[in-house]
């Protein structure tokens, strides 16, 4: 529990920010009524009537295979300059490394890869839905864990959300 008491009669501002370790599949989704984001990973499988997107659950994973990120990003409200940081297993490479703006789901953004994450950078992001979408491909075997995805206005910061943690299974 935490007390503040004030001894003037000046009126005072101030925040408490709690920082604490967790292990990233416990994490369970946030979101506030101006933000939401949801990320579902898929496996991309080649059929006669094109790709199809199959759900991580009811499937099997083994190196080599292609995987689709899908994020679902909701906003109730117009925001500028946000970010999110789409964290990633240490078994999953990224297909497209190059940085650079993008145009998809009606909104422009700068999306950057790095070593453990994915970033997007949102000058402007207008109330409504979006969604984007990205390959990875699954380079190890083992029980990893995928991380959360985390969007927040730079400018206002409470306005944030983030994602459940998710594992993954490679088999041989």
């Amino acid at each position: 529990s935490i007390s503040v008491n004030n001894k003037s009669k000046v009126a005072g501002y101030g925040g408490v920010y709690w920082q604490y370790f967790e292990n990233l599949e416990n994490i369970k989704s946030d979101s506030t009524k101006t933000l939401y984001i949801t990320k579902t990973l898929y496996k991309k499988v080649k059929t006669s009537k094109g790709d199809e997107l199959i759900d991580l659950n009811k499937e099997t994973l083994k190196t080599g295979d292609l995987i689709t990120i899908r994020l679902v990003l909701k906003t109730e409200n117009d925001l500028e300059f946000v970010h999110l940081k789409d964290l990633r297993a240490s078994c999953l490479e990224p297909v497209d490394v190059i940085s650079g703006y993008q145009w998809n789901s009606n909104c422009s953004y700068y999306r950057s890869t790095k070593d453990v994450a994915t970033h997007f950078f949102f000058d402007a992001l207008n109330k409504g839905t979006y969604v984007l979408e990205y390959d990875i491909r699954v380079n190890n075997l083992g029980d990893f864990s995928n991380g959360i995805s985390t969007i927040e206005s730079m400018y206002a910061p409470e306005f944030t959300s983030h994602t459940k943690g998710i594992r993954v299974n490679v088999k041989k």
